[in-house]
């Protein structure tokens, strides 16, 4: 269980991320409806990933990083940089989508893009811990969560 709930939470983020760009394409396109729709499922899939994360965090752990101690400080400077860029993309992600759906058009444009890069990268580094702390190296301890994003 401890593996399988990361390996779910991060088919959900990474669905999201598809889900961003086909909505940024569509929007590129002129097709709104569709561009709303797909939004809407990236939000919904990255949801689904928080909630799956949250679970595994509250009842399981935190899993710490298991590579070399050589490159330890450069996975954590990599999952700090990915947990700021993940809430950035969130509070932004919340916000488009809410200009969105209330037609504050003017800015939701602007805000548009920006959201979707920040929660794009977001969406492909946190593949990219997934992998460091699942698949190319073995799982670490099972900790608290500032002890396996800081390793105090």
């Amino acid at each position: 269980m401890a593996t399988f709930l990361p390996f779910i939470s991060t088919i959900f983020i990474a669905a999201s991320g598809v889900f961003v760009a086909i909505g940024w394409y569509l929007i590129a396109k002129r097709k709104i409806e569709a561009h709303k729709k797909a939004m809407f499922w990236a939000a919904v899939l990255a949801s689904v990933f928080f909630i799956t994360y949250l679970s595994k965090t509250f009842f399981i752990g935190s899993t710490a990083f298991g590579g070399p101690d050589e490159i330890r400080v450069y996975y954590t400077i990599f999952l700090l940089f990915h947990i700021v860029l993940a809430t950035i993309a969130a509070v932004l992600g919340i916000w488009s989508l809410i200009t969105g759906y209330k037609n504050k058009l003017s800015v939701h444009r602007r805000l548009g893009p920006i959201t979707s890069v920040i929660w794009f990268i977001s969406a492909s580094s946190g593949v990219v811990v997934y992998l460091l702390l699942y698949v190319i190296y073995p799982p670490g301890e099972t900790t608290n969560i500032w002890r396996a994003i800081l390793g105090l």
